[in-house]
């Protein structure tokens, strides 16, 4: 695919479903961004804790132990103004959850992936 003036990045890749994480981190991948895979939420943050150049996530929503909205909160508290990107097949999440969080919908194409990150990282400073 062709994606000129990319910026670079390193992109947070989280999903339980290995098969989803790994197709995600390929498509991420192809796109030229640097990609970090985690299957939980808590993996999520501690890769984030230690990993200052993780400069978006991608998160599925239903997850066992931590759903992404909830991962989402809590990587904006180690760092606000962290994009996040809610990958879900919901129409509308479960139990009801809202959220002003961009979503993605599963199951997406890699054109629509890389239309969300050129957005988010247009004005991402340095180490994005």
């Amino acid at each position: 695919m062709d994606t000129p003036a990319m910026k670079p990045a390193t992109v947070l890749v989280v999903d339980d479903d290995a098969l989803i994480n790994i197709g995600t981190v390929d498509m991420v991948q192809d796109l030229g961004y640097r990609a970090v895979e985690a299957y939980s939420g808590s993996e999520a943050l501690d890769i984030l804790a230690r990993n200052s150049e993780v400069g978006v996530i991608i998160t599925d929503y239903a997850m066992p132990g931590m759903t992404g909205l909830e991962l989402a909160d809590r990587a904006r508290a180690l760092r606000p103004g962290l994009p996040v990107l809610l990958a879900t097949g919901y129409g509308e999440l479960p139990n009801g959850d809202v959220s002003d969080l961009p979503r993605l919908t599963k199951p997406f194409q890699q054109a629509d992936l890389v239309t969300y990150l050129k957005s988010v990282l247009a004005g991402a400073g340095p180490g994005a």
